[in-house]
């Protein structure tokens, strides 16, 4: 199982973030009454308290702890979305809660359950001056990431989204997957139509060529590790598969998780663009796979998924570290896969097919072993865990709706 080696024994030095200590410090903040000046805001797409724990044990072992659950406050968020169907939230409605402080029906992007458009926190952010990103290895324009810096009555309007990043929102880096959604049908770009791993993914966009317009408007585009890496500083669009970075087949049948450009190489990268900024930034940062895995009840990659999310996160503490303005903020947006973390004994009330039991699964440091038992492959209602760093960090301790995150958040980004 070389693939899931641990992911948490590296090099600071190879790891690290080497960005410049950002300009513009306060001078409440040079007396210590630091106060919010950048946001991170990270989402482990479909990440419950049981994934957090499986990804503990195999990472960190029975008296370890991940980073993401070593941020010092600590607690949890209510995901129930506003859909005269269910109960259940979808990642729109859930990111939507977050960027707009209202509760909308599944499917939607920051409008209300009337179908109005909400005041986004990525629009507003950019409209107070400061610099916004986002990151994921989902579509750029997927669900999650679109509820900050868009409006749509249907998730699914992506080539329309990713019109309104250019002509709207205008974030300033742009990183993860999505080319298809870019480009008009017929019109591949560095990554082909039809490729052999999924053959159904393509051009698809009904907007024109979107990348030609993000170069116009100033936008360096990439499309590999290579270029990314050479890219210089400024606004930033990168595309780096057609649709996710990753393909997420049942188990055994090409399900791949192996990223052209990882998490946290995205993250790192935007965190030097973004911190030249003297207003502060936001930056939205996401690990799909977490969900997409979840729901085909593939233990193996989520675990793989979670360890990437975990580095990414890292990044995120270390540059929180020498920038004591930063509010980092770790949570998901639902629950996926009804998961629980159990022993390894033969017998118990696992089914078959889809939810058998995923493992064992080695316990880091220890000869002990666990299971991964799924309920669903489908999204719960089970709250999230949070997790927090930097000022304001604390107002997260308790349960509350996952709409408080806005509350906090709206002051810091808007002013």
């Amino acid at each position: 199982m070389r693939w899931l080696a641990p992911v948490l024994v590296m090099a600071v030095a190879g790891f690290g973030v080497v960005v410049a200590r950002s300009a513009g410090r306060t001078d409440a903040a040079a007396k210590g009454r630091v106060t919010a000046r950048n946001v991170i805001f990270i989402n482990g797409d479909g990440m419950g308290a049981a994934h957090r724990e499986a990804a503990r044990l195999f990472y960190a072992g029975l008296g370890g702890r991940l980073t993401m659950d070593s941020l010092p406050v600590s607690g949890q968020l209510t995901t129930s979305p506003r859909d005269p169907a269910t109960a259940v939230t979808d990642s729109a409605a859930g990111a939507s809660a977050w960027a707009t402080g209202q509760r909308t029906y599944n499917g939607a992007i920051s409008v209300d359950v009337h179908r109005n458009p909400l005041p986004t926190l990525g629009a507003q952010a950019k409209a107070a001056g400061k610099a916004t990103g986002l990151v994921t290895t989902a579509q750029v324009t997927d669900a999650s990431p679109a509820a900050f810096f868009a409006n749509s009555v249907d998730r699914a309007a992506q080539d329309d989204i990713a019109r309104q990043y250019l002509e709207v929102s205008k974030p300033d880096v742009i990183l993860g997957g999505g080319e298809d959604w870019w480009l008009p049908a017929g019109q591949p770009g560095a990554y082909p139509d039809k490729p052999a791993a999924d053959p159904e993914e393509g051009s698809r966009g009904t907007k024109g060529d979107l990348i030609a317009r993000a170069r116009a408007d100033g936008y360096h585009y990439v499309s590999t590790a290579a270029q990314l890496t050479a890219a210089r500083r400024g606004k930033l669009l990168g595309l780096f598969a057609n649709e996710e970075l990753f393909q997420q087949k049942p188990e055994g049948q090409g399900d791949v998780y192996d990223p052209p450009v990882s998490l946290a190489t995205m993250t790192r990268t935007a965190l030097g663009t973004l911190s030249a900024e003297r207003n502060g930034f936001f930056l939205f940062v996401e690990e799909e796979a977490v969900d997409e895995f979840a729901h085909n009840n593939n233990g193996r990659r989520t675990l793989q998924a979670m360890g990437e999310l975990e580095k990414a996160v890292t990044v995120a503490r270390d540059y929180a570290a020498s920038h004591p303005d930063t509010l980092v903020i770790v949570t998901g947006d639902h629950e996926t896969g009804g998961l629980a973390v159990e022993d390894t004994a033969t017998t118990d009330e696992s089914g078959t097919g889809l939810s058998a039991e995923d493992g064992p699964f080695p316990i880091k440091g220890s000869p002990l072993k666990f299971n991964l038992d799924w309920t669903t492959g489908s999204h719960t209602a089970q709250s999230v865990p949070i997790t927090a760093l930097g000022p304001l960090a604390d107002r997260f301790t308790g349960q509350h709706p996952n709409t408080y995150v806005h509350e906090v958040l709206a002051p810091v980004l808007t002013r």
